[in-house]
């Protein structure tokens, strides 16, 4: 009896001593864990994502933080194992803030994210929403407007500078 006691009280602390499942969704250290794309804090329940994937050569997964699935997926697009089958996408909910796989979530365009794509996530599909091909599609052309309007920004300070630097060089003289 003693035997078989030890044997079960080992057998529970060797599992309290386990960790990280490896697979599934985490949570975040809200308000503390930065976006692995634009850096900033995790801090909107309703719109964040995650990627777990195992790197190349390691035995244990990786987990990465994105405040707004648009961060994920163009984080994502840039990996060479992006189209891995291992690799887990999760995104909070748009109404409950839970983890739900990001591949087969339906997403409701219009939603005020913290990276103004737009999408909130949910495990329902609701009239006009987009599954992830689609998603992932919406986020290509936001990006896209975003770079050309930054680049639009980046001429017009340049030619603001431009502009101000004969009055600076009459002003020194």
């Amino acid at each position: 009896m003693r035997v078989m006691l030890l044997l079960v009280t080992g057998t529970l602390l060797l599992a309290g001593c386990g960790g990280d499942p490896q697979t599934g969704p985490l949570t975040p250290h809200w308000d503390r864990d930065a976006c692995e794309r634009c850096r900033m804090v995790l801090s909107d329940r309703t719109y964040s994502a995650q990627i777990r994937y195992l790197p190349e050569g390691k035995k244990r997964t990786r987990t990465l933080w994105f405040d707004d699935i648009g961060c994920a997926t163009l984080w994502l697009a840039e990996q060479p194992w992006r189209d891995d089958p291992s690799v887990e996408i999760w995104v909070t909910e748009k109404d409950s803030g839970e983890w739900i796989d990001a591949r087969s979530a339906h997403y409701v365009v219009g939603k005020i994210t913290p990276m103004a794509y737009g999408l909130g996530a949910s495990s329902e599909p609701a009239n006009g929403s987009l599954d992830f091909e689609q998603a992932k599609e919406h986020i290509r052309v936001v990006e896209k407007r975003f770079n050309i309007r930054d680049a639009h920004l980046l001429q017009q300070a340049r030619e603001r500078a431009a502009a101000a630097a004969p009055s600076i060089m009459t002003e020194s003289n």
